[in-house]
């Protein structure tokens, strides 16, 4: 597939660009030029594709583990079907690893029990807010695609280069 080469090498194009996708995924928006937008567009919409497909695919398991007192205890879990595991992992190793951000009244032990039990929070994200909205949307109008929106702001001081918003709808 022919992809634009926005005067970059191919490292340094497919960093940027999964730094924009990554960007565009946690915000749900960005300010970039057209060429780099619609580049930015193609991945973040096959991720969003791929997480809408596998969203709610999902696994119950029953575990037995012996606790402190030597008691067997049985817990049912939720896990992830093989095929959203794969899908989990595909979109791990595009994205960056975006960090919660420690909001300003929050201690130190607020945020760490906030954010200990997820690992990657813009794959969450895409799991469990982006993929499920999205697919609600694709049943009430029957359609698939068109995930994300681009609005003209004019010309880029400084070079003429038509800036973008690139945002999810």
């Amino acid at each position: 597939m022919a992809q634009r080469k926005l005067g970059r090498t191919a490292a340094q194009r497919k960093a940027m660009i999964r730094n924009q996708v990554t960007n565009l995924i946690w915000y749900g928006r960005i300010e970039t030029t057209l060429e780099r937008a619609k580049e930015v567009r193609v991945m973040a919409e096959r991720l969003i594709t791929l997480a809408i497909n596998e969203c709610e695919n999902n696994v119950e398991v029953e575990k037995t583990f012996n606790n402190d007192k030597g008691q067997t205890v049985t817990v049912t879990v939720q896990n992830d079907a093989p095929s959203k595991l794969a899908a989990r992992r595909r979109i791990m190793a595009y994205l960056y690893n975006v960090q919660e951000t420690k909001q300003a009244d929050e201690s130190k032990r607020e945020y760490r029990t906030r954010t200990k039990d997820v690992k990657y929070p813009c794959v969450e994200k895409l799991f469990r807010e982006i993929g499920p909205k999205y697919k609600a949307r694709n049943a009430e109008k029957n359609c698939a695609g068109g995930y994300t929106r681009i609005l003209k702001k004019g010309p880029r001081r400084g070079d003429g280069a038509e800036m973008v918003i690139l945002e999810l709808v």
